[in-house]
């Protein structure tokens, strides 16, 4: 199979704006503004294309927004498709094996991180009711202690 060329990262935002589109976020905001704020935390990390590209997908698959099909015949880099499936979240997955996939997947922590950094954004949760909040909150500081993260990056 010769892949012609990948999709671009203009291609990409577009195939994913199109795939959860019509979606919100806990807070009733259009689901793409997290995509995009995850995008920009890659770039903003220092992370490359193939990271900022898979940045737009990461919740693709685990929202059924696009098919683990779609993603393995998409002319994506064999990196960008690991990192987008090492984020995905399975059925029943304890945290700690997440974790461990995100860790042992070159180039998924840097997206990862982004992700958290977004959804624990203060301005994000204060929206949500107070449980919400506060489960949300635990679980996310949990997530960042599993992948090593320490402090606010």
């Amino acid at each position: 199979m010769t892949h012609t060329s990948l999709l671009t990262l203009a291609e990409v935002e577009a195939t994913a704006r199109a795939a959860h589109a019509g979606q919100t976020d806990k807070a009733g905001r259009p689901y793409t503004e997290h995509l995009r704020a995850v995008a920009d935390g890659v770039r903003a990390r220092g992370g490359d294309d193939e990271q900022i590209a898979a940045a737009w997908l990461h919740d693709a698959v685990e929202d059924d927004a696009l098919s683990e099909r779609w993603l393995a015949e998409a002319a994506l880099s064999r990196r960008t498709k690991d990192i987008v499936r090492a984020v995905t979240k399975r059925a029943g997955e304890p945290p700690e094996a997440y974790a461990g996939r995100i860790l042992a997947t070159p180039g998924a922590l840097l997206v990862k991180q982004a992700d958290l950094a977004h959804n624990a954004d203060p301005a994000r949760l204060a929206v949500l009711d107070e449980p919400t909040r506060t489960r949300l909150t635990e679980k996310y500081t949990r997530m960042r202690a599993l992948l090593g993260l320490v402090g606010g990056g």
